[in-house]
């Protein structure tokens, strides 16, 4: 075991609102970890925080008649409280336009530089007349030279995810609000990270790799069967990490977003400590051998996060690697990627503003895109919420504390002996806190779900087989015996809520009032390992339960629908 976790999430560029397939990519699975591993006792760190340079925050300033700071301003404090909102709990939500994120980024181009690993050279750069500039990636569409798609940015193709270098677009034009001309070529100069220094090195450290989902370490080899080309780190433009090199062509550019975005990741940690007094706390964190680095991404980020990131760690000579990328695939709606550039999305802010967030964590778990591309169906998002979250989960739960109150004085019962089926599904508890937490280690949050899901579907058959709402009238003992298990399945299902529908379980807590004050009800670190094995206390008073999770029917969700896709 590590002795200690530095989760990341990848930095979402801060030029638009975040919509519920950021969520659902990088930031949900990461926060679920996260809670995980707290709730076993380990010392982790969760890091993200806004991508704040490169051509999507200038285009939107752009077009908006604003600057970039202005932009940024706007949606990083929006986008940091829709994370918030969703029960997504960063430890630092941080920015690379932070003073020091220049700082590191100039030490991380330095040490390379140093390194011979960077090198200056000209190249033919695409070039607008009308606009009287080179394009950027991002001011640039045309035809993927790999798939053929028409729509194929600059830098990446969303279609196939294959990367390369703008000019090698098929077919290309301006992507400008006010250009739409075809570029030519011109000679400019540019950085360029030779990436093929470290490919043995890389080769050697993905042999090392166990665990890793196909898409992330096919890509990593797939780029390293192709040979590692060298990527040029600057672009012309005036917003950005400037060059920290005596240099006339410096002052015309800047650091390409790429290079210094997961910089930011090592900045912000930087930040955390620098706050608390620490200024060298953040070295624990990624120089330390025995810290454990988790990256959770979407898979269009695969290569910079299982390939040139890596390289530039490598280049530093002190750093850790990541122990494993962890990237879904993308999440649709109607069939097609959630998209801010293509405008086809659902902002997170929106839905939480008519919809509470578990029930969107959960369904967002539940059709997790981890292993190919998902699609969000507002029917299917209703049916899960209300036969899996209400008729199930929430309804089992209400019946133990109800029955408490109405039949026990709202008191926990004696446990006395309990039956064969009472002995079974106690014992049951115990299993699947370890069948849940051995997925969750494997990153497996669909089938964690499931199979915490399943367990609620059997508390509910214990219930009903033991029906106390009879054998009250005619054995009170066995209907005490009966609710005492299910106020302990209870609080079973409250820890293994914690790290899936967070909000949720605190409501289970405080319902335990008095009889809560021991794990797994309490939220303290390392309270996963008590989960099934602990007792309530015989008598103790038990708070007031309400209705966990409220059905949704057929004429709010055609409300809700309307709100986001018209009439």
């Amino acid at each position: 075991m590590p002795a200690r976790t530095l989760v990341t999430s990848a930095l979402p560029y801060a030029n638009g609102h975040v919509h519920i397939g950021h969520l659902a990519g990088a930031y949900l699975p990461a926060d679920i970890y996260v809670r995980y591993l707290r709730a076993r006792g380990e010392d982790v760190l969760f890091v993200s925080g806004s991508d704040e340079h490169g051509v999507p925050i200038t285009l939107r300033a752009r077009q908006e008649g604003k600057t970039p700071h202005e932009i940024i301003d706007e949606f990083h404090p929006a986008n940091e409280q829709a994370f918030a909102g969703a029960g997504v709990h960063f430890d630092v939500f941080g920015r690379t336009s932070w003073p020091l994120h220049v700082e590191f980024t100039h030490a991380f181009f330095g040490k390379l530089l140093d390194g011979g690993h960077i090198t200056k050279r000209t190249i033919q750069q695409l070039y607008s007349e009308k606009s009287r500039m080179f394009l950027p990636d991002r001011y640039v569409v045309g035809t993927c030279p790999s798939c053929g798609d028409s729509n194929a940015r600059g830098d990446q193709c969303d279609q196939c995810g294959r990367t390369y270098e703008a000019h090698e677009l098929r077919s290309p034009r301006a992507n400008l609000p006010d250009d739409n001309t075809t570029p030519v070529l011109k000679k400019t100069e540019h950085w360029f990270l030779k990436l093929g220094d470290f490919a043995e090195t890389l080769s050697a450290w993905l042999d090392t790799k166990t665990g890793w989902r196909a898409n992330s370490m096919n890509t990593a080899r797939e780029w390293l069967r192709l040979g590692l080309r060298e990527r040029c780190i600057t672009r012309d433009t005036a917003w950005g990490v400037t060059i920290p090199v005596d240099d006339r062509d410096a002052d015309r550019k800047r650091i390409y977003v790429w290079f210094d975005a997961p910089v930011g990741y090592v900045t912000n940690t930087a930040q955390y400590f620098r706050a608390r007094g620490d200024a060298d706390g953040w070295r624990t964190w990624w120089q330390d051998q025995e810290t454990r680095l988790v990256h959770f991404i979407g898979k269009d980020n695969i290569p910079f996060h299982a390939i040139v990131f890596p390289a530039m760690l490598l280049g530093q000579s002190n750093y850790i690697l990541p122990d494993i990328v962890v990237a879904n695939e993308y999440l649709n709606f109607k069939g097609q990627k959630l998209s801010k550039s293509a405008g086809r999305l659902i902002e997170l802010a929106a839905i939480l503003a008519v919809l509470p967030p578990d029930p969107l964590r959960y369904y967002l778990t539940a059709i997790a895109p981890e292993g190919k591309d998902t699609d969000f169906f507002w029917q299917d998002f209703q049916a899960r919420n209300n036969s899996e979250l209400a008729d199930t989960l929430g309804n089992f739960i209400n019946r133990g504390f109800k029955f408490a109150e109405r039949y026990f004085a709202g008191r926990v019962p004696a446990l006395g002996e309990p039956d064969a089926d009472g002995r079974r599904i106690l014992d049951e508890a115990i299993t699947v806190a370890g069948d849940v937490g051995a997925l969750l280690d494997g990153f497996k949050f669909k089938q964690a779900l499931e199979r915490f899901m399943g367990f609620a579907r059997a508390c509910n058959v214990y219930i009903d087989k033991a029906a106390p709402w009879q054998t009250r009238k005619t054995d009170l003992a066995a209907a005490a015996r009966c609710i005492r298990v299910c106020l302990e399945l209870n609080a079973v299902l409250c820890g293994l809520m914690r790290p899936f529908l967070p909000l949720s379980a605190e409501k289970v807590a405080s319902a335990f009032g008095d009889a809560g004050s021991a794990p797994p009800v309490t939220a303290e670190n390392g309270f996963w390992k008590m989960i099934g094995k602990t007792r309530l206390p015989d008598g103790a008073p038990l708070g007031r339960a309400e209705p966990l999770f409220a059905k949704i029917d057929d004429a709010r969700l055609q409300e809700i629908i309307a709100q986001f896709e018209g009439p």
